[in-house]
């Protein structure tokens, strides 16, 4: 019998208390249910992995269009799906606090808001604007008494801001807003990440891996709740397409799509 949306909102708060677990990135409807198929217990969409399938740049997608991928993607799998909810498509908190409505309304088990600001010159919102921007998302996540978990992300590596105590102090003030859980991409190694997960527990903490090049074991060990992937599944699709299409183009060969996944695999798969 396929889980509610109450029933995958427990399940996941359920994965968050021990052990580790990796909550990969799908981009689209195919590739949830392949993930979900494979086994794995969560799902995490993709921000640029999405934005790409519909041909924009990561960071340039609608929130009209956010939510209604989200919406799809929930109603394919049974299993919790978190939203890379960018920065809630808002800059005030009350803009953040609208639009996280909706996206609980999609069916997600969770939602992440990041504190950049796309400007280079000021990447990161100013620190007391960013706390009430989670503040504000955790109002309108208890108002709908959904139980969706938050994660507040500081995006200081990411863009440059490479200060571990800045990040650090980021993090603690929005597990202190009322974020279920914290994440810091971008950090890469033992000690950093060592040190995040000390500052902010007992709340968990999820990893981006990619960056880090930890294997789920070691990342277990140093306390990391959660591992996501980020756009790096969506990267992979399309390397392989591209390669295959610039060998067509400029070669008029045809090789590299004998590298394929088997047609037959995929429709036995979905069939």
């Amino acid at each position: 019998m396929p889980l509610t949306t109450t029933d995958k909102r427990a399940a996941f708060r359920k994965l968050h208390e021990k052990g580790c677990f990796i909550i990969p990135n799908p981009f689209d409807v195919g590739t949830a249910k392949a993930l979900a198929q494979l086994g794995f217990k969560a799902l995490a969409s993709s921000s640029a992995g999405f934005a790409w399938t519909i041909g924009k740049a990561d960071n340039h997608v609608t929130v009209d269009e956010v939510c209604d991928h989200l919406t799809a993607i929930c109603a394919a799998v049974d299993v919790p799906v978190n939203a890379d909810f960018e920065g809630g498509f808002a800059v005030e908190p009350e803009g953040v606090a609208k639009n996280v409505a909706r996206a609980v309304k999609t069916g997600v088990a969770g939602l992440s808001i990041e504190d950049s600001t796309g400007d280079k010159s000021k990447p990161l919102f100013e620190a007391g604007l960013a706390v009430e921007r989670i503040k504000a998302a955790r109002k309108a996540i208890d108002a709908d008494k959904s139980g969706v978990m938050l994660t507040g992300r500081c995006e200081g590596f990411l863009w440059g801001v490479t200060d571990q105590k800045l990040v650090i102090e980021r993090l603690q003030a929005y597990s202190e807003a009322g974020a279920d859980c914290l994440y810091a991409p971008g950090i890469k190694t033992k000690e950093e990440i060592a040190a995040v997960v000390k500052a902010v527990q007992p709340k968990p903490v999820n990893l981006l891996i990619g960056a880090s090049g930890l294997s789920l074991p070691q990342a277990e060990e140093l306390g990391v709740r959660r591992i996501s992937v980020g756009g790096s599944l969506g990267r992979s699709a399309w390397g392989g397409f591209m390669k295959a299409a610039k060998e067509m183009a400029e070669k008029g060969t045809f090789t590299e799509l004998a590298s394929g996944y088997p047609g037959g695999e995929l429709n036995k798969m979905f069939g």
